[in-house]
């Protein structure tokens, strides 16, 4: 009797956990993205909030918290309740390299990571009234003197200042870096001539007109095809903003495999990769081991890239 009770109870589990996986989501799911809007992982967020939702079934609702280069909207995220209806759509740099630069309240075993969405190759950006026209000049004029060429970068400890610092100190140049608030105002900085060079997304030369000298990546972008690759300059650097879903730790699996599923329905959808490809990003999903996997390993080299430029924390190895 006591072990047909103990069958009874184990098949009622069962059915419940069952019958949750098929109810979820019964809610609107919330997506942080930790930029203001227009930025570029905002539009990234909202070129597949509509796919996602109908992948879900549900509404999905794209939530802007801005401020401290991403790591306000990620800490609100790893602090949610862990039902798989409040999610993270992040970049690589709040969640790699940040914590590596100031003690914040999450590090990488503070997410359950669902996909990768997107991959966003990086670009050199040339400044108005530069004195130089590629790459080749670039690093000449560099080379002159210390601080000779001005760099802009959308923060301290961003991934395109960490970029940038490489392939100067790679080329022995000691540049003049000006941190910006975002993109936004590093651009028109650029157009004021009051910067060199920098390095971004290849949304911003497109939205301005600025010349792009290099590409940070393995081929051409499709959306700038007479743009050589760095490797094509001499200069085997890649760098690039890739970012996707996460989800508070201590997520159910059952629901973590619902979002898994229709994420990667939605990536796969035409219109994300239209609009992706429109912000010459490009449409990439891995799965959430495979992402963990790329975020780890770009956390470890990150931790040694900023010791070297001076810029981690106290205790950071």
């Amino acid at each position: 009797m006591r072990f047909m009770r103990f069958i009874g109870a184990a098949l009622l589990a069962l059915a419940a956990g069952t019958a949750t996986a098929q109810e979820f989501p019964s809610r609107p799911i919330t997506l942080i993205v930790g930029y203001p809007p227009g930025g570029n992982t905002d539009l990234m967020a909202r070129a597949l909030q509509p796919e996602l939702s109908r992948a879900l079934g549900q509404t999905v609702v794209v939530q802007n918290r801005g401020g401290a280069a991403g790591t306000i909207g990620a800490a609100e995220a790893a602090r949610a309740r862990p039902d798989g209806l409040t999610l993270l759509f992040s970049p690589n740099n709040p969640i790699t390299a940040q914590p590596h630069q100031v003690a914040l309240s999450y590090g990488m075993d503070s997410f359950r990571f669902l996909c990768l969405v997107y991959d966003n190759p990086q670009v050199v950006v040339l400044g108005r009234q530069a004195p130089f026209t590629d790459l080749a000049g670039m690093v000449a004029f560099g080379r002159r003197e210390k601080e000779a060429l001005i760099f802009g970068s959308p923060g301290q400890g961003s991934t395109q200042h960490i970029l940038t610092a490489a392939l100067l100190k790679a080329n022995g140049i000691e540049g003049l870096h000006v941190p910006f608030t975002g993109a936004g105002p590093m651009a028109q900085a650029a157009l004021g001539g009051q910067i060199h060079m920098f390095i971004e997304s290849g949304s911003i030369p497109a939205a301005t007109g600025l010349p792009v000298l290099g590409v940070l990546a393995r081929e051409r972008l499709a959306g700038l095809p007479a743009v050589p690759t760095l490797a094509e300059l001499g200069q085997p650097l890649e760098g690039s903003s890739h970012g996707g879903i996460l989800a508070p730790a201590g997520i159910p699996d059952a629901a973590a495999a619902v979002l898994e599923r229709a994420c990667a329905t939605a990536v796969g959808a035409e219109s994300f990769r239209t609009a992706a490809e429109r912000l010459n990003a490009i449409p990439l999903h891995l799965n959430g081991a495979a992402f963990r996997d790329r975020f780890a390993a770009e956390s470890t080299m990150n931790a040694t890239v900023l010791r070297d430029l001076g810029l981690a924390r106290e205790g950071t190895r």
